[in-house]
């Protein structure tokens, strides 16, 4: 594990794993570490030497001088080009690949949007970042929405008894849940909340670029789905695989929480 220094940024902490020789890149889901894709040592980790990044406001990753309004206004997508720079002055220009995982997966995306011609997978699981979700746009891009998620983040009680009301009308399940109330059940991890989802809020792909570029360069392309999964389902995603080529998509009998063992034991007895 290391830092990198990003300039403008701060410090972005990663993991390393993976007995393979092929570098990854990889970014883990909301209130995880890079360490997240640990998990799938029998699948992936088989192939591949992965570098998993932790996002700011999560694990030892530190943002450098950043006010409050700043990380509101969000963090522009320009420098995410810095992480795959200055991870080139470190390991040397190479061909490499990219993987993500829920929120993770928007900065796979612009990085094969950036670096293409040098990409040679990407694995996508439970993606944001592939079709506009109606949620996320309302509380990160409108201003009644964004006026709200600043004050339900500051509120001890509104995010609990939201996320319970929202668990009753079945907008999420039991599962996703479970996971969004363990992050919002203090004022810290509260305003966590607030600050990682506002910093990342510009980091948008291109998704008819992205589906050009993986056809142009015919770019191994892995997506990953929970049947059950009702933040980022499959069905959110087909516009964007129709445009496709050859990708190899999956749906598993999960939720949104995917990068379990149960996942990397589906991977490993895939028919080769």
């Amino acid at each position: 594990m290391g830092f990198l220094d990003i300039p403008g940024l701060g410090k972005a902490h990663f993991h390393e794993y993976g007995i393979g020789n092929k570098p990854m890149l990889a970014f883990h889901g909301y209130g995880m570490t890079g360490k997240q894709f640990h998990v799938l040592e029998q699948s992936v980790l088989q192939q591949y030497h992965v570098y998993g990044f932790d996002h700011f406001f999560h694990g030892e990753s530190k943002l450098s001088g950043w006010a409050e309004q700043q990380i509101v206004d969000g963090m522009p997508r320009n420098m995410v080009r810095q992480y795959v720079e200055q991870w080139f002055a470190v390991y040397g220009r190479q061909r490499f690949s990219v993987m993500g995982y829920s929120i993770g997966a928007n900065i796979a995306l612009i990085l094969l949007e950036e670096y293409a011609d040098l990409i040679d997978a990407i694995i996508l699981m439970a993606p944001d970042g592939l079709a506009v979700h109606k949620g996320f746009n309302l509380m990160l891009h409108k201003p009644v929405g964004r006026f709200l998620f600043r004050n339900i983040c500051k509120s001890k009680w509104l995010a609990p008894s939201l996320l319970k009301n929202a668990l009753k009308a079945g907008f999420i399940d039991q599962s996703l849940y479970t996971i969004a109330y363990n992050e919002v059940d203090t004022e810290q991890k509260r305003q966590d909340v607030y600050y990682t989802l506002n910093l990342i809020r510009m980091l948008k792909p291109d998704i008819s670029k992205v589906a050009s570029l993986i056809n142009q360069h015919k770019i191994n392309c892995t997506l990953i789905f929970g049947r059950d999964d009702k933040l980022f389902p499959k069905s959110a995603a087909m516009p964007f695989i129709s445009m496709l080529d050859n990708a190899d998509v999956h749906e598993l009998p999960l939720g949104h929480w995917l990068v379990i063992k149960q996942l990397d034991e589906y991977l490993v007895n895939l028919p080769r």
